[in-house]
């Protein structure tokens, strides 16, 4: 699948730190080398309804932790799926009328967009679930013949969960039994399904139904990928196991997470991801923000009003990655003057070093890619414009591309 265009980078003179992040299996800060060649995998869009502000934030806070890796120096593959067909899109193509296809082609033409506008460094693998069905097919046959995996009387494939594997079962998550059962239940597992030899058995294959779309399964039969093995089998080809870094919203922790850790070590033998990193969650207004509800704020409609791109990211920017927040008008009216003050600044004589600004910004984003820290460093910078000394002009300039580099904020832009 095509994915999106490459923003102009400025390349540095000098090269950064490694940087530490929370990591969701180890409860705790690790660093995050993956010894100079990091293999990231952050969990892509369902096509239905893109590209809202919890996407955006999820997907320029791992553009920062790449633009830090490639910052150190660091040979970075990035990985991202797109979950092409699901119930979720099935369900929105019949509300609306729309074929299934037609519909996840205009979303994930227009979350292509809405990157492109957010200056987000596109994956260097960007891969669909209908394209991997062929792998995901001979990886559930995998399972079965491990005895990982069994079949219902009606064709459906299910993953035992009481698999043995290394690390087991829980480790990425760290939820008790009915924590699980619970988030199951919420985030689109099938805990009563008839037949299944334990509730949290999660789906692998889905075997055809009249009226939706099916393709060759092999010994499987005709049918459709469950959601996890999808993301296990384009991870494993696409990027290679262990992952440096698995990510995404912290609502994908379990079951998602877990059981896509749990198929890939039962199909390899060895472990899914080194970290996890997890987002928070994003609000409007004090109230969550959801499809359901429909309080969705969308980057295209934002982009629509007339509002700069670089203004959406620095208020995304403005919070720790790990916190849930809020979207409210303020908060869009505050990141829109901090980019004038930084635009201004980028256009003035501010007597200060380079070296001094560039320190404190690698040590901001080294630290779990702490970017309201990050802010604060340039925001220094900036309200020190104007007082009728000159720095040199390489200083200045540095300071710009340093800021584009590693935040993804062209200062020099109309």
């Amino acid at each position: 699948m095509r994915s999106w265009s490459k923003p102009s980078i400025p390349v540095l003179p000098t090269r950064g730190p490694a940087p530490t992040a929370y990591s969701t299996s180890a409860r705790g800060p690790v660093t995050i080398t993956g010894d100079g060649a990091p293999r990231l995998y952050v969990c892509g869009i369902t096509p239905y309804d893109a590209t809202h502000m919890g996407h955006a934030a999820t997907y320029v806070a791992f553009d920062t932790l790449v633009r830090v890796w490639r910052d150190a120096g660091f040979d970075v593959t990035y990985v991202q799926n797109t979950t092409d067909i699901d119930d979720p899109l099935l369900e929105r193509a019949d509300d609306t009328g729309v074929d299934w296809r037609a519909l996840a082609d205009e979303q994930i033409e227009l979350f292509r967009t809405d990157m492109e506008a957010l200056r987000v460094i596109p994956p260097a693998h960007y891969i669909g679930a209908v394209e991997s069905i062929p792998d995901v097919v001979a990886a559930v046959e995998d399972l079965v013949a491990k005895g990982a995996a069994y079949s219902l009387d009606n064709g459906d494939v299910y993953y035992r969960v009481d698999t043995e594997v290394r690390p087991p079962f829980g480790s990425e998550s760290h939820l008790d039994h009915a924590q699980m059962m619970r988030f199951f239940a919420e985030r689109g597992g099938d805990p009563e399904t008839p037949g299944k030899e334990n509730p949290l058995d999660a789906l692998l294959w889905r075997s055809a139904r009249p009226g939706e779309p099916s393709w060759p399964g092999a010994s499987l039969g005709a049918g459709r990928p469950g959601w996890h093995i999808e993301c296990a089998v384009i991870a494993g080809k696409y990027a290679g196991f262990p992952l440096t870094v698995q990510g995404g919203g912290s609502d994908l922790i379990f079951p998602h997470h877990e059981m896509c850790a749990a198929h890939a070590t039962a199909l390899t033998g060895t472990p899914f991801a080194e970290a996890y990193m997890h987002t928070g969650m994003v609000g409007l207004d004090g109230e969550k923000m959801s499809k359901s509800k429909g309080n969705l704020v969308l980057v295209s409609r934002l982009r629509a009003q007339g509002v700069d791109p670089a203004a959406i990211r620095l208020a995304i920017l403005a919070h720790h990655y790990r916190c849930d927040w809020f979207w409210d008008e303020p908060l869009l009216a505050s990141a829109q003057d901090r980019l004038d003050q930084w635009r201004a600044a980028a256009r003035s004589n501010v007597p200060v070093a380079a070296a001094e600004v560039l320190a404190d910004l690698r040590a901001a984003l080294a630290d779990d890619l702490d970017t309201p820290s990050a802010l604060g460093v340039i925001d220094e910078w900036a309200a020190a414009r104007g007082d009728g000394s000159s720095p040199a002009a390489a200083d200045q300039l540095e300071i710009v591309h340093a800021v584009d580099a590693l935040l993804g904020i062209d200062l020099l832009a109309d």
